[in-house]
């Protein structure tokens, strides 16, 4: 059975830090809007900053509907699953917030995920929970995790931070969602 908790406990964490994935969920008020749903796992990219709050790295990508959704309302959840081990679910629902890389806060919060600060970086989403939640994953399967993808950071790797901001430019649902919210504030600033 599920269990409420007033914070992200010892336990949770540790749970937390375990999973190599995890699931970002947003949405806008319209209730003709589109759901956004992505899975996030380069590692070290997620941060437990503490009881209560979570950050993790926002890479760019063609499309920015966290940031738009965050922008409009600020609602998030974070869920991650338990693909080896005890059969756990647990879901962070609170209110998310994207820091830029102007945003005097940006190079404070960075430290925090050591060696995962990578190219093509656009924001840090910090999360506030509202509601901290565990339940059974009894249906989830068993996976074998068998290392991280480094083709994100290589493609980016090969862009210069100038060529990264004409790259989100570019991308038709990077300034806006796909439902019309404004998303990404361009210019990019530098880094």
């Amino acid at each position: 059975m599920g269990k409420i908790y007033d914070r992200i406990d010892g336990r949770l964490r540790a749970f937390i830090e375990e999973q190599p994935v995890f699931f970002v969920a947003t949405a806008p008020l319209s209730g003709d809007g589109h759901i956004n749903l992505s899975p996030k796992g380069r590692a070290g990219t997620l941060a437990v900053l503490d009881e209560k709050t979570l950050a993790y790295l926002d890479f760019g990508g063609s499309h920015a509907e966290t940031i738009a959704h965050l922008r409009e309302n600020g609602r998030i959840t974070l869920m991650w699953c338990a693909f080896a081990g005890p059969p756990t679910i647990v879901r962070v629902h609170g209110a998310g917030e994207a820091v830029y890389r102007d945003d005097p806060r940006f190079a404070g919060l960075l430290p925090r995920f050591g060696d995962a600060d990578g190219p093509g970086l656009r924001a840090i989403i910090v999360v506030t929970a509202e509601r901290i939640t565990d339940t059974c994953g009894y249906a989830v399967p068993f996976l074998d995790y068998v290392g991280e993808r480094d083709t994100h950071a290589r493609y980016f790797g090969r862009k210069t931070d100038e060529e990264f901001a004409r790259y989100c430019a570019s991308k038709e649902y990077n300034p806006v969602s796909i439902d019309g919210l404004p998303a990404l504030p361009l210019p990019l600033p530098p880094r």
